[in-house]
């Protein structure tokens, strides 16, 4: 059963929304948010801050959460886990935040956490959780687990190519090398050989001599781990090196650089995708309705911007509200127990099942794989 507060509430908030005034600090729910707003992390994290700023209004405009209105305060880490600590720090002490929904920087994420759990702070993340126990402890998910992608890709890889060794490229984030050890450890069991395995900095600007590597080792297709313009750079070393016939397969990721790099390698590039990146994928039902409020919101305000970040940063602010209603408190540790005891939530992301012992909110797949066919996200 769908929460009550989850995407039935935003739809009805959105029908009547009008744009709010100042709430005086005092009389807010603070929801702060530690967000890579410069650096690699950039077209993520702006994309969830601003889906979260769409439901938010939405609820605003109905009256807020137990009487008040929530006020988001965003800073910018700059994709860095330095930088991270330092703006966490700052929410705490001087914005007196009630909780987090912070964005894609895992590392910064991991950073702050033993702080942000000492002020029995909870934290709802785009990233992975935090390491320690004690730390998930405080932390929920709204990001698939990684192995997710890899039965995506996996899966298409197996049913319609005679691709049997791939080669694994990887950024030094915590995220793409959870993503790796998933990648390396599941390849036998579905069916290929891993030949090599070369790694890439966000920013570098040529990674021809790591997939020469891969292609020398008989790997025909690569299984990209990471965000941004280092995909783009990926397909194009693919395309000057003559690589007529080798597959390049994404992370999830925004829809600007899996768009140039399916320009440049056409149907051999493709990506993992929620279903909201690719909406005509969505059956009736919940799913689509929940999408379908989102999108609208999003469309009206951002035109064929990309949804994906978008859509989990919503999901974000429909997962917190829900919690302050459960918990019918605005403190921390009530509303980490209530995070706990949710009902499922249909967001138009995907599906939340939180539990006591299940703080990653996705508990079902919800990829397909994607492709740039005429000048559109499409399912394979």
């Amino acid at each position: 059963m769908t929460s009550r507060l989850g995407a039935a509430v935003i739809a009805a908030a959105l029908l009547s929304f009008v744009p709010g005034g100042a709430v005086q600090a005092q009389e807010t729910y603070k929801i702060g948010a530690a967000l890579g707003l410069t650096g690699y992390a950039a077209a993520s994290d702006r994309a969830w801050r601003d889906g979260q700023m769409l439901a938010i209004e939405a609820i605003n405009a109905k009256g807020g959460l137990l009487g008040k209105k929530i006020e988001y305060i965003g800073e910018d880490n700059r994709s860095e886990p330095q930088e991270a600590v330092v703006v966490y720090r700052k929410m705490m002490s001087n914005d007196k935040v009630n909780i987090f929904a912070s964005g894609c920087v895992s590392a910064g994420n991991f950073a702050a956490a033993g702080a942000v759990i000492r002020s029995e702070t909870p934290m709802v993340l785009c990233s992975i959780l935090p390491p320690r126990p004690e730390e998930q402890k405080w932390a929920f998910s709204i990001l698939p687990p990684p192995r997710f992608e890899m039965e995506a890709r996996y899966g298409w890889l197996k049913a319609n190519s005679q691709v049997r060794k791939i080669g694994i490229m990887h950024d030094p984030t915590p995220y793409a090398q959870l993503m790796k050890d998933v990648a390396v450890k599941t390849a036998q069991d579905s069916g290929f050989e891993v030949v090599a395995v070369e790694t890439y900095k966000p920013d570098d600007v040529d990674m021809s001599v790591q997939i020469g590597r891969i292609n020398a080792a008989g790997g025909g297709a690569i299984i990209k781990m990471g965000q941004g313009g280092s995909t783009v750079t990926v397909a194009k070393n693919i395309k000057q090196l003559g690589l007529d016939t080798m597959i390049l397969m994404a992370s999830l990721d925004d829809g600007v650089p899996l768009k140039a790099a399916g320009e440049v390698l056409g149907e051999r590039f493709m990506f993992v995708a929620p279903p909201v990146q690719i909406p005509s994928s969505i059956p009736d039902g919940a799913f689509r309705k929940a999408a379908d409020t989102f999108l609208t919101a999003w469309r009206e305000k951002y035109g064929d911007r990309d949804p994906n970040a978008g859509a989990r940063g919503w999901d974000s602010i429909t997962v917190i509200a829900t919690a302050v209603e459960l918990a019918k408190s605005y403190n921390g540790p009530a509303v980490r127990d209530a995070l706990e005891k949710l009902p499922p939530i249909q967001g138009a992301f995907a599906k939340f099942n939180f539990t006591a012992t299940q703080h990653v909110g996705i508990t079902e797949n919800p990829y397909v794989v994607g492709v740039l066919r005429d000048g559109r996200f499409q399912v394979k």
